[in-house]
């Protein structure tokens, strides 16, 4: 059985950020020292005793403090971002640390509305474009010459995907599922996570 660790990056009361994504690090490396297979970050904004918020950020802090591990985000709730800007940084993350890249994708916002009005999204309007976003962003990953513009970092690089969903975002599934290749979805709600399947020949373990 595969063991996977998935982090908030807490602040500890009294504690600072910096001790956070110090401590982020260690329980990653204990992780892996543990012989865990996986170590994700979940993205939150705004919330004080949570340092996880710039998720690529703090991902390439723990891979550089790593070997082994895979590590990735648990997951980044694509209606917060453009799909080019997640190709570009999961696509540095991939150069950096290739083979060990997870990135899960949520369509929830994950925000109240100061969040919202702070990120300047239509966070409603996004989530409804979940299904085309995610096409968009495989299509970053694939090099498709029908893009306008391409991502670089991200161009051919492949991070493991999935769809972190709840039964309730069945629908957003199957419209994807009729949109892309498939990606496998996992219920984040009750701790599941990515099985890592290899995007680039349709379902292989990597």
């Amino acid at each position: 059985m595969k063991l996977s660790v998935l982090d908030l990056v807490p602040v500890i009361e009294g504690g600072t950020v910096s001790r956070a994504l110090a401590d982020a690090a260690l329980l990653a490396q204990c992780a892996e020292a543990a012989g865990y297979h996986r170590y994700w970050v979940a993205e939150h904004h705004g919330m004080t005793g949570i340092a996880g918020g710039a998720t690529s950020v703090v991902l390439a802090h723990v891979g550089h403090a790593t070997r082994t591990i895979r590590i990735g985000a648990g997951g980044i709730m694509l209606p917060n971002h453009n799909p080019l800007v997640i190709a570009e940084q999961f696509g540095t993350l991939d150069a950096l640390f290739p083979g060990r890249i997870d990135l899960g994708l949520g369509r929830a916002p994950g925000a109240d509305q100061r969040i919202t009005r702070a990120l300047r999204k239509d966070v409603n309007r996004s989530a409804e474009d979940f299904p085309n976003d995610v096409v968009e962003l495989q299509a970053q990953f694939a090099g498709d010459p029908r893009l306008p513009l391409q991502a670089n970092p991200g161009l051919a690089a492949w991070p493991a995907l999935c769809l972190c969903l709840a039964l309730r975002t069945r629908s957003a599934r199957c419209r994807i599922g009729a949109l892309s290749r498939k990606i496998p979805a996992v219920g984040c709600a009750c701790g599941a996570l990515c099985d890592g399947r290899d995007q680039r020949d349709g379902g292989g373990q990597r």
